[in-house]
């Protein structure tokens, strides 16, 4: 179920035999998050996406962690990203595009986006680990996918160094985060008006 609330929010519930997911976002919020699916390494990452794009965010997952992680990584993707575009509306004065190069130690990860209401993922990330601690290293690009497909936003994400999995999924998630905020940022010189010469972002 999908709820919309105030200007730029909304509430997601997604219950499957899998996972039982709730979700809420507000796109004009400070990065005020609090994240519970299970998976500490992920808990983490959400973290970083609410902070750096300023989303606030209440994520809080229960699925079959006794099988593996991926159910509850890929489906809390799936949620994130329908809150999103919920969120977001027609998409009518954001800013829509925006890339980065986000630097942290060792590591150098781009992002760029177009809020396109077209979702496309493409992927030039390889970790030189299988595993953070317990969580699968390909889950990062499974969480990437679903948001994307869900939300319906273009996302490119190449690592160009790197040498520490953590530092790459890090940066991952703190670019697309940044990259995030400045395309839903409203563009004062063209409010309340659909960027785009189709007249429609929608998918």
């Amino acid at each position: 179920m999908v709820t919309a609330k105030k200007a730029r929010s909304a509430k997601v519930g997604r219950k499957t035999n899998e996972t039982d997911i709730s979700v809420t976002v507000d796109l004009d919020g400070t990065g005020t998050f609090d994240i519970s699916t299970g998976v500490g390494f992920f808990d983490h990452m959400l973290e970083q996406l609410s902070r750096h794009s300023l989303i606030d965010m209440t994520v809080k997952s229960a699925g079959d962690l006794h099988i593996d992680d991926h159910h509850t990584v890929e489906d809390t993707g799936i949620a994130i990203g329908q809150a999103i575009a919920t969120a977001l509306g027609n998409r009518s004065g954001i800013c829509r595009f925006a890339s980065l190069d986000l630097a942290m130690d060792e590591t150098l990860t781009r992002a760029a986006m177009d809020v396109s209401g077209r979702p496309f993922l493409v992927w030039n990330v390889v970790f030189p680990t299988a595993k953070i601690g317990t969580f699968d290293c390909e889950l990062v690009r499974e969480f990437f996918q679903a948001l994307a497909q869900n939300a319906g936003i273009t996302l490119h994400v190449t690592n160009h160094h790197g040498a520490n999995s953590h530092h790459i999924a890090e940066t991952c998630f703190k670019a697309v985060a940044r990259v995030l905020r400045a395309a839903i940022e409203a563009d004062p010189r063209q409010p309340g008006t659909i960027p785009s010469t189709k007249g429609t972002l929608s998918s």
